[in-house]
């Protein structure tokens, strides 16, 4: 009888390998390192080639976000390239929880996460081509807590300060496929939205927030445990040394508008949220915001304006929060934009659900959207 191998020591891997019994394993996800959150998953399985495997992932009542579990289907690859989705089924009353992944590979390894996984090593790739070209300056922001560096890319000769920043949560790696998709547009000297933008704005680029988060395998935390997109009133070099500098380089330049990306576990929708509560909100300040989620609405149909966060009530906004903090702070039209892990619930595609693909074409099309905000405002 055939054996598997499961692994998941590698960059980004996150599996507890409970028991195997011929291609059938149980398995759990391990904690973020000092933190209680637990969603993320990414690991090896070898040995299987032509063979039904069954992989079940237990204990997830108590992970992070439970409903992010049901109508959810895990990522599958053989060539780390192209990830596609295999049918999964999640159970709340089996084993605390469980989602069973079944799946046949055609070769003798696959690869499964709960997103198409963005390494650390594609991460110094994308920093390194795109510092590479012509106008684009590489800032060190800092040293995160594990030693690694934190990287700003600069571009443009405008007067607009314009900040692009992602995976302040690491496992959101949908946000750094966004930003490869933004800075492949804006590095393009044939694009004609980048030029445009290049000559109204300075871009200032943070593709990944949260590095010791990404190595590690953490969903949404540092490597102390700390939740950086709840830092941002009173950011420390001992817990948020990532949020300190990009903060304090915010200070420098100003801020007048302003996309995090995130990833969100239960919505199957993309969508922006905006900063309602802050203690300085106007209705012209939050119509910038509105308009500009209008024209994005507008021009892609992978965007939608139905589903989405709350707003909060005047006055209560959290300032800890980067998007509230950003506008507060500056004045700027600030936004969070959310990407599924699921498929789009209004526009499916049934072999990839939300991609890769679909988060570079985001990109390019929210700088588009920027683009003609600026134009008519």
């Amino acid at each position: 009888m055939t054996q598997i191998a499961i692994d998941a020591v590698f960059d980004s891997g996150n599996i507890e390998v409970l028991s195997i019994d011929g291609t059938n394993a149980r398995l759990a996800i391990k904690k973020d390192h000092m933190s209680d959150f637990k969603q993320w998953f990414h690991f090896r399985v070898s040995g299987s080639e032509g063979e039904e495997i069954t992989l079940k992932i237990t204990g997830l009542n108590e992970s992070a976000y439970p409903g992010g579990w049901p109508g959810y289907d895990a990522c599958v690859s053989e060539d780390r390239e192209y990830w596609a989705r295999t049918p999964s089924h999640f159970d709340k009353d089996e084993e605390g929880g469980t989602l069973t992944i079944s799946y046949t590979p055609a070769s003798g390894v696959s690869y499964f996460a709960y997103f198409a996984p963005y390494s650390m090593e594609r991460h110094h790739d994308l920093i390194a081509e795109a510092a590479s070209c012509e106008g684009v300056d590489l800032i060190r922001l800092t040293t995160t807590l594990d030693g690694q560096p934190l990287d700003m890319l600069q571009m443009g000769e405008g007067d607009k300060q314009v900040w692009l920043y992602a995976r302040q949560h690491p496992g959101e790696t949908q946000a750094e496929w966004w930003m490869e998709g933004a800075l492949e547009c804006l590095t393009d000297p044939s694009d004609p939205v980048a030029r445009s933008l290049l000559k109204r704005c300075r871009f200032h680029i943070v593709p990944n927030c949260n590095p010791d988060g990404s190595r590690r395998g953490h969903l949404r935390t540092n490597a102390v445990g700390t939740n950086l997109n709840r830092e941002w009133e009173t950011p420390t070099a001992e817990k948020s040394p990532e949020v300190l500098a990009i903060r304090n380089t915010m200070d420098e330049t100003g801020v007048d508008f302003a996309i995090d990306v995130h990833g969100d576990e239960a919505i199957p929708a993309v969508f922006l949220a905006g900063f309602e509560g802050i203690p300085s909100w106007t209705e012209e300040l939050g119509e910038r915001f509105y308009r500009y989620e209008r024209i994005l609405d507008r021009r892609t149909p992978d965007f939608q304006t139905e589903l989405g966060y709350p707003k909060a009530w005047a006055g209560k906004a959290n300032l800890t929060i980067s998007t509230n903090q950003v506008a507060e702070r500056f004045g700027a039209c600030a936004m969070t934009l959310e990407m599924p892990y699921k498929d789009l619930a209004d526009f499916p595609e049934p072999e990839q659900g939300w991609s890769p693909e679909r988060c570079k074409m985001l990109g390019r099309d929210c700088l588009a959207a920027l683009l003609e905000w600026l134009e008519t405002e």
